[in-house]
């Protein structure tokens, strides 16, 4: 039989036999018939009286008579027992004699057949002496009454039946119509039923929806820039299977709350989502062009090593957009180009999958969302794809506020092996008091090349409300290495490194060191990972903390703050006491980073008490930021984790320092120059096991004294060192 030919129903046996009798399916109908029964009698049937010593052969044939003519007028509320062929006494001479149950015996019976339509012999007789029956009257009554309702339910259930086989019927009968207009997917000429199969042709008729998406898409470009995006191709491969495993619990989900924004806004409706999808049409053509354009859209520094947006020259180019710069924002424009070790589709999909994003950026996520999804992409992959977010933005740091935003995000395939992913603001569709911050069309420009490798030209185009940046942080934040496109694409291209090491089989035995297996340097990665976005979210000045400040200090502005941990898999149960600061230092940032590595400086830095603890420290590095997070350990979880065990489940409190450049000297982290450095602090200690306890002064002011202690440590050493 082809391949998606269904059998016609009328092939098959019909259900109704010739006595009217339903049949088929493989079930079976037992009808009442008053006549001689078989000697193995199974329960449905009737059964003959059963035969006693002190019983005639005439009682025995009076009271089946009046067992089968009671039976009979129950079974037909109460009317006469019209007489058949079968049910004629075998001995016309003798006139039948009749008993009838009383309305009253028929009520209590079906009451008592509701309750327990088994009985056993003291319920029948209990029963029949209530009712004035024989025994043997309330077996059969009962006996009977079971073969009616048997009877019934098999009738019940073969015009279910019987129901099904003519919408299979119905079914055959339009698939057969759609298979024989089908068209050849070689030629596109007719076919005959059998040379395709039922799912391909659903393949092509969903191909042709899709191609009229595209279509409709690019009439809306058309529409609203000014001109088309032109013909996209359809890709027939699906996205491969990533080969590393990010953590699966995302960013959104940390226990620090969400933002003012983050909780008012909700999913857009259905008037806003046209005008959603223009705007991300032209947001995509803007971004394209911005990150292919130079002079005069772009004027380079004067070492080329950076480059800064002409304003002027950009309201020239893009007149439409999302409305001019709010009164008091100010323009952050950067633009950077690398190249990534990671092939373009797995780069598209880290982009597009929420939970690897913010992964991947958790130095620079604290926690996103996605509240709908207007396109999921066409042929298996994010070509087209439409997300409605929110996300919040940080610095690891108490003194720089984190900035939320609502946008939407399109991917689109421009090319063969070239790929854009865009986002913009929404804030002119849903406007809100509490927004400081815009996207204007910013993202990236994904380009395959042929080593494997991809060239991401990376665009960050934002108008934003800076004013409650401390003066620390102004220069660092206003030339855009806090939040531009230089940070995205350093912690990017850090990433992809650290993801290709993770893969590599061939690391010689000296450099394993502790973790023996492939599995236990995934579980690690895992473990680290979230150890590295606990740290950063519970020390930036999201919207959802409440920093309190201590005066009186022997370090500038000591933050504190508590949380109550209570039911998480990933911290011990009580209360924490978490305690930041930031200051400079005049030592450049790869000398600090180098300093708080180094094991051997840990006296200097740390507590001594803490010797003899086993301590996970996570240490990474780019040109725009560095980090040394370290987190006491149970010995017994962490040899678990080392044999490829589940990490989610070690409890962690993780402290370090966070270590970016001050801006100066071109702002390049490992610059060897005389910028200097702004480190940031911080601790998170159990302060009481018990959720409900309440925070001590003492417990304050002895974290109080730790952070106090660490940051002069640091500073007397390392302004030796830099003497």
């Amino acid at each position: 039989m082809p391949a998606g030919v269904m059998i016609p129903a009328r092939n098959m046996p019909s259900m109704i036999t010739g006595n009217g009798n339903v049949s088929g399916f493989g079930t079976s109908s037992s009808g009442l018939t008053l006549g001689q029964q078989p000697n193995n009698m199974s329960e449905g049937q009737l059964h003959p009286l059963e035969m006693t010593q002190n019983t005639s052969e005439s009682e025995i044939a009076r009271m089946r008579d009046e067992e089968f003519d009671s039976t009979n007028k129950s079974g037909s509320e109460n009317h006469e027992l019209g007489g058949s062929g079968d049910d004629q006494d075998p001995r016309p001479n003798k006139k039948k004699r009749y008993h009838r149950h009383t309305q009253h015996q028929i009520q209590e019976m079906e009451a008592f057949f509701k309750e327990c339509p088994h009985p056993d012999d003291k319920q029948r007789k209990e029963l029949g002496r209530e009712l004035g029956l024989e025994p043997l009257q309330i077996k059969f009554w009962f006996q009977n009454k079971r073969t009616q309702m048997k009877t019934q339910h098999e009738r019940h259930e073969n015009t279910q039946l019987r129901t099904e086989n003519e919408k299979i019927r119905a079914d055959n009968m339009r698939f057969r119509e759609a298979l024989s207009t089908a068209s050849c997917p070689n030629c596109g000429g007719p076919t005959a039923v059998g040379q395709m199969s039922f799912d391909e042709h659903h393949l092509r008729l969903e191909n042709a929806r899709l191609r009229e998406e595209i279509d409709r898409i690019s009439a809306i470009a058309a529409k609203y820039v000014g001109k088309p995006l032109g013909n996209f191709p359809l890709l027939s491969s699906p996205v491969p299977t990533r080969p590393f495993d990010f953590s699966t619990q995302p960013v959104s989900e940390e226990m620090y709350g969400v933002g003012d924004l983050l909780r008012l806004i909700s999913a857009p409706s259905e008037a806003d989502k046209q005008m959603i999808i223009e705007l991300a049409v032209a947001a995509m053509e803007e971004l394209v062009r911005m990150a292919q354009m130079d002079e005069p859209l772009w004027i380079a520094s004067l070492d080329g090593t950076t480059c800064m947006l002409n304003e002027e020259e950009y309201v020239r180019t893009f007149p439409s957009g999302i409305g001019p710069k709010p009164t008091g924002f100010k323009c952050e424009a950067s633009r950077e180009t690398a190249v990534i070790i990671m092939n373009h589709i797995n780069l598209v999909e880290i982009l597009m999958d929420l939970n690897q994003w913010s992964t991947v950026f958790s130095g620079i996520i604290s926690k996103a969302s996605i509240l709908d999804v207007l396109s999921t992409g066409v042929a298996g992959n994010y070509n087209g794809a439409l997300q409605v977010m929110t996300a919040e933005f940080q610095v690891p740091s108490p003194l720089v506020p984190t900035r939320e935003s609502y946008y939407v995000r399109y991917c689109k395939q421009h090319a063969e092996g070239t790929w854009a992913v865009v986002d913009v603001s929404l804030d002119n569709i849903r406007p809100s008091p509490t927004v400081r911050c815009r996207r204007r069309p910013s993202g990236c420009l994904i380009q395959e090349m042929p080593n494997g490798y991809s060239k991401v030209t990376w665009v960050e185009h934002v108008e934003v409300d800076d004013r409650g940046v401390h003066n620390l942080y102004k220069q660092i934040v206003s030339s855009g290495l806090a939040f531009g496109a230089r940070r995205w694409v350093a912690t990017l291209d850090r990433q992809c490194e650290r993801l290709a090491s993770l893969l590599a089989s061939n690391i010689a035995a000296a450099d394993v060191g502790v973790i023996t297996n492939q599995d236990g340097r995934k579980s690690m990665l895992k473990l680290a990972e979230r150890m590295v976005i606990s740290f950063c979210g519970g020390v930036s000045a999201s919207t959802a903390h409440t920093w309190t400040t201590l005066s009186g200090t022997g370090a500038d502005d000591v933050r504190v703050m508590t949380r109550k941990s209570v039911d998480d898999p990933g911290r011990p149960p009580g209360i924490v006491l978490s305690a930041a600061t930031s200051f400079w230092l005049p030592v450049s940032p790869k000398r600090v980073f180098d300093f708080l590595r180094d094991e051997n400086y840990r006296c200097e830095s740390a507590n001594s008490s803490q010797s003899n603890m086993l301590i996970l420290q996570e240490s990474c590095t780019d040109s725009t930021a560095s980090f040394v997070i370290y987190a006491p350990v149970d010995i017994v979880a962490m040899n678990v984790v080392l044999n490829g065990g589940d990490p989610d489940y070690v409890a962690l409190l993780p402290s370090g320092f966070a270590i970016f450049p001050d801006g100066t000297d071109g702002g390049i982290a490992d610059a060897g120059g005389s910028g200097g450095s702004l480190l940031t602090v911080a601790f998170q200690i159990l302060v009481d096991s018990v959720p409900t306890a309440k925070l001590s002064l003492g417990s304050v002011a002895t974290v109080n004294n730790l952070i106090a202690c660490t940051v002069e440590r640091i500073k007397a050493a390392l302004s030796c060192d830099n003497a």
